[in-house]
């Protein structure tokens, strides 16, 4: 017990378009982390939006609300000692930094990963149909089709398609450490 109290909290902000592999990642770092009982929360975008941003659209500023909330979450969590796994899209570079800013002002390690998946390939994947919808009106303001996704210019670490969902994982974990 006493290591667990000892565990310094910590936020894992993963950032990409839809379809990117951002949940796919955050599950296995999250299962990682509680084999090694490490204690971890993962706040997942859609189930965010299913609950604390439920009142929230897709409008910009809705867009910048639900980052802020989930920052704010990740704040608590990392501060009281556990890992929040953020996977989210957070398209705008302003709101991420403003996550950042946040965590630094209250001294809490903040890793920004870029889950760099091209727009073909999580068009490609669209295991939920949202890109198919997009292209066809249904979703207006969808990111990566009639929405912008603005790349992290400087996060602490790039994965991507070019690797599988377990070595991503692990180099999350090994940013971690």
């Amino acid at each position: 017990m006493e290591a667990l109290q000892a565990s310094r909290g910590a936020t894992v902000w993963l950032t990409g378009l839809p379809a990117a592999g951002k949940t796919s990642i955050a599950q296995v770092v999250e299962r990682r982390l509680r084999e090694k009982r490490r204690p971890v929360l993962w706040l997942d975008g859609d189930e965010l939006r299913r609950g604390l941003s439920r009142d929230l659209g897709f409008a910009a500023a809705d867009r910048t609300e639900n980052v802020r909330r989930a920052g704010e979450v990740a704040c608590l969590v990392a501060e009281a000692g556990v890992v929040a796994v953020v996977s989210l899209i957070s398209p705008y570079a302003a709101d991420r930094a403003a996550v950042r800013s946040r965590h630094e002002e209250l001294g809490v390690a903040f890793t920004e990963v870029w889950v760099s998946t091209p727009a073909e390939v999580c068009e490609g994947r669209d295991p939920k149909g949202l890109w198919g919808r997009a292209r066809a009106g249904e979703l207006p303001g969808f990111t990566g089709v009639d929405a912008p996704y603005e790349a992290p210019e400087a996060p602490e670490l790039v994965v991507g398609p070019w690797q599988t969902v377990d070595d991503a994982a692990a180099e999350v974990l090994r940013a971690l450490a």
